[in-house]
């Protein structure tokens, strides 16, 4: 129970952290015309292909200490990041960000700009258009999103193993203990490990098939907008 408790409170957090940190990225890279958005989007999607253990390899470096990184956490917060709860949710932020700003960001692209014109003729404000009428369009894929970082972090390995190790109440997360229960020859409870995250995996994807599939509606209209 305590590693399903740390699970959920660091998937939540981590959740939390993506849609603010997304939220103005997505829309960044779903409206700008800058040459660099290939490199900034390539740099954003590096997780989905690169091993975790090398994300974990680079941070468990920036949280050694004497890093500039670390030095200046510990000045501000007086706590160390390397094996620790703060620790992880960087590493998993950094991890799941492609899981978020991703769907948002094709949510984003999806608006019919003859809306969001009509608006600003009318007078609504950056701001105001924004809460009124994007966000309300994009519902679906903030619930997407927000999904899919959830079920990531919940699923991460490599790097909670690289940065995290296992420390019970603090970053033993379920697939550490997973890990472990193999590891001692107990398939019992690796049996039970796996099939809860197996059906939370299956849910999670049905959850965001389905979104994508009411979401069509959408997509022609910003089709035909644009």
């Amino acid at each position: 129970m305590t590693a399903i408790i740390l699970t959920a409170q660091l998937a939540g957090v981590t959740t939390l952290c993506l849609l603010v940190i997304g939220t103005p990225l997505a829309w960044w890279l779903a409206t700008t015309k800058n040459r660099f958005r290939p490199a900034i989007e390539a740099v954003i999607a590096l997780p989905l292909v690169l091993p975790p253990t090398v994300i974990g390899f680079y941070l468990l470096l920036a949280y050694a200490p004497g890093n500039w990184f670390s030095d200046a956490w510990q000045q501000l917060f007086g706590s160390k990041l390397a094996f620790s709860f703060s620790g992880l949710v960087i590493g998993s932020v950094i991890y799941s960000l492609p899981f978020v700003v991703q769907p948002l960001q094709n949510g984003f692209r999806r608006v019919p700009a003859t809306l969001i014109e009509a608006a600003a003729t009318l007078g609504a404000s950056p701001p105001d258009r924004f809460r009124t009428l994007i966000l309300p369009l994009c519902k679906s894929s903030y619930i997407s999103a927000a999904t899919l970082g959830f079920a990531h972090t919940v699923g991460e390995f490599g790097v909670v193993l690289m940065i995290g190790g296992s420390i019970p109440g603090e970053t033993r997360v379920l697939s550490i203990a997973l890990y472990e229960q193999v590891e001692t020859l107990n398939y019992a409870g690796a049996h039970t490990l796996s099939l809860g995250l197996l059906l939370f995996s299956l849910l999670v994807l049905f959850a965001v098939y389905s979104l994508n599939r009411s979401d069509t509606p959408l997509l022609r209209s910003g089709d035909n907008g644009r």
